[in-house]
Formats: C-alpha cells, structure tokens, sequence
C-alpha cells in the first residue's frame, strides 16, 4: 500500500483524505494540530444556535462539486439571501454589492452619476469604431479602465469612482486587511469585478449555487467520513520537515511518506527561509439577542463600511433554520491575532511561488492556506483535492 501524509485537518485536508480514499490502495496519516477536524468549518455552538467561524455557507460556480458534497452533507440552497452595507453618514443601509437603484437615494447622487458616466466615456472613448460596433448595449454600459489599475484603490475608482469607493470601499478594505493604505494592495485578481455596481436581481449570489447543510451539527459528519480510513493525529504538530524526502518527524520519530498533501501555510514547511508569508486574522463575537429575528427576512449579512471596528453581523437562523426564540448573530473584527486570510501583495505571492518551487513531485499544497489564495473556499477545496487525485491516477 503506498502511504501519505495530509499536513492540516481542516476542511482542505478532510477533502484530500477522502479523495483518496475514494481511490484506494493509500494509507493515509492525518496530522491536526488541534483537538478536532474541521477548523474554522466544525460547528460550535452559543446558547444553542449551531454556527461556523464565518459562516461558511458552502458557495460555488460549479455543479459537479456541488453533487459531490450533497451525497455526504445534504445541503439546502438559500440562493436568495441580501446583503446590506450601513453607511455611517447618510444613516442608513445600502445593498451591497452597490445597486444602482440605491444611488437616486444619496445625497451625491448627481455627482454619483457624472462620475460613472465619465469612467463610461473615457473607456468607450479608447475603443475603436469597429471594436465598439461588436459590442451590447449592456457590454458598453459597463466599459471602465478598471483592466489598467495598478493598485485596489485604482482598480475601484477606476470602476465606481471616488464618491462611491469612499463611501463603500475605502475605510472598509483598510480595516479589513488591516493596512493605511488601499494602494499598498497591488494582488486584486479577487475583486469582484462583474458586478461593481449591481442591477436586476437583490439577491446577492444569483450567478451561483448557495447552500448550507441540513444537518445540524453542519459540515461535522463530512469530516468524520473523509477521514474514517485514516489514521487521524489531533493535537499533534510535526516537529520538523524534510520535504525533499517527503518525510517529517512526529512525536520524535521520522516518518517518510510516498505523497504528501500540505494543507497549511507553505513556508512552515521550509521554516520560513524565505521570510514569513504574512495572513491577516478575524476575532468572532458571538451574541444572543433575546427576539427570533434581528434582520429582514431576505438578509443574511450586514456590511459595516465605516470606522467601526467590525465588517460584518451575520445572522446564523438564516442559514442553519435553527428554531428559537433567541437569535445568534457574530461580530467580525479583523485582528492580526490569527492566520486566515493571505495578504493580497504581489510580492508576497511571488515568495509564497518560492516556496512552491522547492516542493518535488508528489508533494502538493491545497486549499486556502496551502495554495496562499484568498479566494479558495470550501468548494475550492474540494476541486484541489479531486484534482489531485486525478494527478495520482495518471
């Protein structure tokens, strides 16, 4: 039987474990330095209410992943949630993303819509007579030179101009990523460049599948199942890496693996020769609030765009269906006191490139925190872990 490690046993490496299970003939080692599987995914509880560190409502382009997990985890869509934003200064909520049937309703509405049409008719006016003759009327409605920003704070006035990235955008991206400075953002291949201003449809995932599990411990069962054939290590860190040999030390001894699947940071793994990849963190406050519901019946998050030092409130009923009298929702703060999310610097990419260099064949990096992507969420995760082991089949 040929063996592999699985460096991390959160949803990523539940995933990769079970990929190959799935395949057989792999005696597979799970290694979590923390006392359960599933990490930010596994449900905690708070006066009752079932919730993840988020949440981590499962979201995805793609159909076959979206199959792949209901046969484990049956989950319910809830494609019809809203977003809001609170805008601190005009004292009220927006949609978010940005609707454009919000924007008669500011106070900068004019100066709103000259500045739209202003990024509209420079970017028609770069456009050759034939190139502009092959395109929609929508094509052309939403022409800008986002394509030529340099920075996220380019990229945004580029798209919305200034009054709207200084009210939506601005103070949020700092205190998000936990920076003085938008235009230190130069990685913003992430932003969500179709629908800068949103029209038609509230709902804030049209374009997508949005589920939650039924279950009401969530994903919980999904990483009992990935990893029932494994040997499953909790409360355990590997000691020391030598991945050119795909072998590492636990509890002492040497261990050397036919594979390994690295689901954490990439530079743990080569102790950092190249400089620490640097994450920007959430502390969650989880409340009970004494009525059944707090938000609208179609809202599910809420933005907070100013100087607050939080970015969102999620209410966790809408997703899970949890019936209370009570309702939980969680306060978000970005703190640097944990690991989550990659810093969006291409400079940092292209240091997390040289550690992926140095790893050799049979030694993959999955998921959020191996592939250092923001952008990798638990349907990510998956399609990581599937192609994997269609790399292992050929």
């Amino acid at each position: 039987m040929k063996t592999a490690l699985v460096i991390g046993g959160g949803f990523a490496g539940c995933a990769a474990a079970h990929q190959l299970q799935l395949m057989g003939g792999w005696n597979t080692t799970v290694v979590e330095a923390a006392p359960f599987l599933g990490a930010g995914v596994r449900t905690r509880y708070c006066g009752g209410h079932p919730y993840t560190f988020g949440p981590r409502h499962f979201l995805t382009p793609w159909e076959h992943v979206y199959s792949f997990l209901n046969n484990y985890v049956p989950l319910r869509r809830c494609a019809d949630h809203e977003f809001l934003t609170y805008i601190e200064e005009d004292s009220r909520f927006y949609g978010y993303p940005i609707h454009a049937d919000d924007i008669p309703q500011m106070p900068e509405s004019t100066q709103i819509q000259e500045e739209l049409s202003a990024i509209n008719i420079e970017a028609i006016s770069r456009l050759t007579p034939e190139e502009l003759a092959k395109m929609t009327r929508s094509e052309v409605a939403k022409l800008n030179k986002a394509s030529d920003a340099k920075d996220f704070e380019e990229f945004w006035i580029y798209s919305i101009g200034k009054t709207l990235y200084n009210k939506f955008v601005n103070d949020y991206s700092r205190k998000m990523w936990q920076i003085d400075d938008n235009r230190k953002i130069d990685d913003f291949t992430w932003s969500p460049k179709g629908v800068t201003v949103k029209e038609g449809d509230r709902a804030a995932w049209d374009t997508a599948i949005s589920a939650y599990p039924i279950a009401f411990n969530g994903y919980d069962d999904y990483f009992a199942i990935g990893t029932q054939d494994a040997k499953v290590h909790l409360s355990t860190r590997i000691e020391r890496y030598d991945v050119p040999n795909r072998a590492v030390w636990i509890d002492g001894e040497k261990r050397a693996f036919d594979i390994i699947i690295n689901t954490i940071s990439p530079d743990i793994l080569f102790d950092k020769c190249y400089g620490e990849l640097p994450y920007v963190g959430r502390d969650l406050h989880a409340i009970v609030l004494p009525v059944e519901f707090c938000m609208p019946e179609s809202v599910y998050f809420c933005y907070y765009a100013g100087k607050e030092s939080f970015t969102r409130i999620v209410e966790y009923k809408k997703f899970t269906l949890h019936k209370s009298p009570t309702t939980l929702i969680t306060l978000e703060i970005p703190s640097m006191t944990s690991r989550y999310y990659p810093m969006p610097f291409e400079s940092e990419k292209a240091k997390a490139k040289k550690y992926f260099d140095e790893m050799p064949d049979q030694v993959f990096s999955v998921g959020r925190a191996g592939s250092y992507l923001y952008n990798v969420d638990i349907d990510d995760t998956i399609d990581h872990a599937m192609k994997v082991a269609e790399k292992l089949k050929s």
